[in-house]
C-alpha cells in the first residue's frame, strides 16, 4: 500500500495524469483491501486456508506485475485495485491461521508477534519505493512487488500445511448467514470497532502529517518519513510489549489500560493544538504514546474478535479487517474537512478514542461465558 506512494508525484508525470487521479490508486487499495477480505474469510472456512490463500496470492502477483507494464492512469487504477484485492488474503488468512494453530490462552501473544512483523512494511515500504523511483524508475516499484508475491507463493507451496478442515461446501446464503451471525454479535462488533478505533484511525494523523509538519510547523518535507518512521517504531514497541505482557495480564484489563493509554495521548495533541502551542516534539511525541498502546491493542482487541465464534473464524478475520480498513479510511477522510489539519486530526483521533472506548466496554459485558 505504501510503497508507490513517494512515487506518486513521478508516476502522475509519467502517465499525464491529475493528483486527484493518482490518489485513487491509494484509496481504491484501501477499499480494494476491505472488500477482498470479506470474501476470503468464509471461502477459506469451506474450502481451506492454503487454496483461498494460493489464489489471492496468484491475483496479487499477476496485477502488480501488469501495473508495470501499464500505458495510463486508468490501467494503473484497475491494476492497483486487483492487486489489493489479491493482498487482502494475505492479511485475512494470516490471522485465520494463527487462530487455526494457537490454543486460546496463545493466540494472542502469536498474534502479536506477527503484527510486530507486519509493522515492518508500512516502515520500510516508504524508503524502498522512493529509492527504486529515483534510481531506476517507479514502474520497478510493481516490478519489486510481482517478485514478492512469486517468494510467497513458493513459501506457501513449500512450507504452509493446510490449517482448516475442508468441507467444500460454501453458497451465498451460508456466507450471508455467518455474516449475520457475526454482526448480531455485539461482543465481536464491540471489538472490531473498536479494535479499527484504536489502531487504524492512526490514519487520520498519517494523511495530515505532511501538511501538519511542513505547512504548519514549517519543517523540510524529507523529515516527514522520519517521523512517521518513529510512529511505526512505536506500534512496534507495543507489540514487543504486548508479548510481555499478554501471559501475566488479563485480556480484558490489557485491552482497556492499552486503549486509555492512546486515548490520553489523542487528547494530549487536541489540547496543544486548540492552545496554539503544537510544536514538534507536541505533535510527535504524543503520537508515539498512541500507537504504543495500538500496538498492544491490536492483537488484543483481534484475538478476542476471533475466539467469538471458533466455527467461522476466517469469515470473522475477514469482517474484522474489513471494519478496520474502512475506520482507517473514514478518518482518513474526516481529516480532509475544514482548513487546519492538525485540529481535523486531533479532533478525529480524540473521536475515535472514546469510540472505541466504549466499543470495548459493550464488547467485554456482552461476551459470551467461556
Amino acid at each position: 500500500m505504501h510503497m508507490l506512494v513517494p512515487a506518486l508525484p513521478h508516476a502522475a508525470r509519467d502517465l499525464n495524469a491529475s493528483v486527484g487521479a493518482m490518489q485513487l490508486t491509494i484509496s481504491l487499495y484501501i477499499l480494494g483491501m476491505a472488500l477482498g477480505q470479506l470474501g476470503y474469510g468464509p471461502l477459506s472456512d469451506r474450502f481451506g486456508r492454503r487454496p483461498v490463500l494460493t489464489t489471492g496470492l496468484v491475483l496479487y502477483t499477476v496485477a502488480g506485475l501488469a501495473a508495470a507494464l501499464v500505458p495510463n492512469v486508468q490501467a494503473l487504477v484497475s491494476a492497483r485495485l486487483f492487486q489489493a484485492l489479491g493482498g487482502g488474503a494475505g492479511l485475512a488468512l494470516s490471522r485465520a491461521i494463527v487462530r487455526d494453530t494457537a490454543g486460546p490462552a496463545d493466540v494472542a501473544r502469536r498474534l502479536a508477534l506477527m503484527n510486530l512483523m507486519v509493522t515492518l512494511g508500512p516502515g520500510l515500504a516508504p524508503v524502498i519505493g522512493g529509492v527504486l523511483a529515483a534510481s531506476f524508475g517507479w514502474r520497478t516499484i510493481f516490478i519489486a512487488l510481482g517478485t514478492l508475491g512469486l517468494l510467497n507463493l513458493m513459501l506457501l507451496w513449500r512450507l504452509l500445511p493446510e490449517t482448516r478442515e475442508i468441507t467444500g461446501t460454501v453458497s451465498a446464503a451460508t456466507i450471508a448467514k455467518d455474516y449475520r451471525e457475526l454482526l448480531r454479535s455485539p461482543s465481536f462488533i464491540g471489538y472490531a470497532i473498536g479494535g479499527g478505533c484504536a489502531t487504524t484511525s492512526m490514519y487520520a494523523f498519517v494523511g495530515a502529517a505532511p501538511f501538519i509538519l511542513v505547512d504548519e510547523l514549517h519543517r523540510p518535507s524529507y523529515e516527514v518519513g522520519l517521523y512517521l518512521g518513529l510512529l511505526v517504531a512505536g506500534f512496534s514497541i507495543g507489540t514487543i510489549l504486548a508479548t510481555r505482557l499478554i501471559p501475566g495480564v488479563a485480556i480484558g484489563k490489557l485491552l482497556a489500560r492499552s486503549s486509555l493509554v492512546s486515548a490520553l495521548a489523542a487528547f494530549f495533541f487536541l489540547g496543544a493544538t486548540l492552545s496554539s502551542h503544537l510544536n514538534v516534539a507536541l505533535a510527535v511525541i504524543p503520537m508515539i504514546v498512541f500507537t504504543i498502546g495500538a500496538g498492544i491493542s491490536s492483537p488484543t482487541a483481534l484475538s478476542q474478535a476471533l475466539g467469538i465464534n471458533p466455527r467461522i473464524i476466517g469469515s470473522a478475520s475477514g469482517l474484522y479487517g474489513c471494519a478496520q480498513m474502512g475506520i482507517g479510511a473514514l478518518c482518513a477522510g474526516l481529516v480532509g474537512i475544514g482548513r487546519d489539519p492538525a485540529l481535523a486530526a486531533g479532533i478525529v483521533l480524540a473521536s475515535a478514542s472514546l469510540i472505541g472506548q466504549l466499543a470495548f466496554w459493550i464488547a467485554a459485558r456482552k461476551r459470551p461465558a467461556t
